[in-house]
């Protein structure tokens, strides 16, 4: 694979936001102004190499950035923060993969409440709200060794400063657009670095119950009565009242409760 404009640079230890603070998440980093997808690149990365853990792989620009059920991902070249982290989660049973997921959402969720002062809501499973309207996404990708985890790497695909959308993305919003400010992509790359260091330290420790808490505290509509869609063209009048063991959507209906995973309910 030919990468052109790539930098890769490490960076020291500062408690100041504007430089980085952590002891592993982001102290080397690959850069490049324009990549097909930087999930991409790290995976290809690991299939060569055993990059260090917490390495980071940013794009001013994607062109073939995916999101959820392979969904794409629209974003400005220059304005927003396009980004994947390699980690090596091998304390965690492959069952409990969706721990993974609540993680790195938290951790995006934690660093805009750093940087805008106000923390982020997240859209299960992986979206990034503000004001009801999306500002980022996640696509988490695994492998496996045996019944743990091998590796984990997490894309980020934050809006930042772009103020324009595609007509096609009515609820698409950024900081800048939330906040009503612009926003340095560095301070707020090195916040997160932080915060995704200190949400992986607290699963390694086994604090599942406070990401379990902090999740559903954070959760969009959790509580809310709203309605769902679901395969069948059927709607559903629901509230969220959890997650399951394995990361699936707890509805509470006038006919009980069920689980849903990805493609067996939509937001309406």
């Amino acid at each position: 694979m030919y990468l052109p404009n790539v930098k890769v640079r490490n960076l020291s230890i500062n408690s100041n936001l504007d430089i980085l603070d952590t002891l592993f998440t982001g102290k080397t980093r690959h850069d490049f102004s324009r990549l097909a997808s930087t999930n991409d690149y790290a995976i290809e990365l690991l299939s060569k190499i055993k990059p260090a853990e917490g390495t980071v792989i940013t794009a001013d620009y994607q062109w073939a950035g995916r999101g959820q059920i392979g969904s794409s991902w629209q974003a400005a070249a220059g304005s927003n923060l396009l980004m994947s982290v390699i980690f090596y989660p091998s304390f965690l049973p492959a069952r409990a993969s969706f721990l993974l997921n609540q993680i790195f959402s938290l951790a995006v969720s934690d660093a805009v409440g750093l940087l805008a002062g106000r923390q982020a809501a997240v859209k299960w499973p992986n979206d990034v709200y503000i004001d009801g309207k999306k500002a980022g996404g996640l696509l988490v990708q695994n492998s496996l060794q045996g019944s743990r985890m091998q590796w984990s790497v997490v894309g980020i695909g934050l809006n930042v400063n772009q103020q324009d959308f595609d007509a096609s993305l009515p609820m698409a919003t950024s900081l800048a657009m939330a906040f009503g400010r612009s926003f340095d992509r560095e301070v707020l790359l090195a916040g997160l670095c932080q915060t995704l260091e200190r949400r992986y330290l607290q699963l390694r420790a086994g604090e599942q119950d406070i990401i379990l808490r902090d999740y559903l505290n954070r959760l969009y509509r959790f509580g809310e009565d709203c309605w769902y869609g679901l395969p069948s063209g059927e709607r559903l009048w629901a509230r969220i009242v959890g997650i399951d063991a394995f990361g699936k959507l707890r509805l509470l209906h006038a006919q009980g409760e069920s689980s849903f995973g990805l493609k067996e309910i939509v937001f309406l």
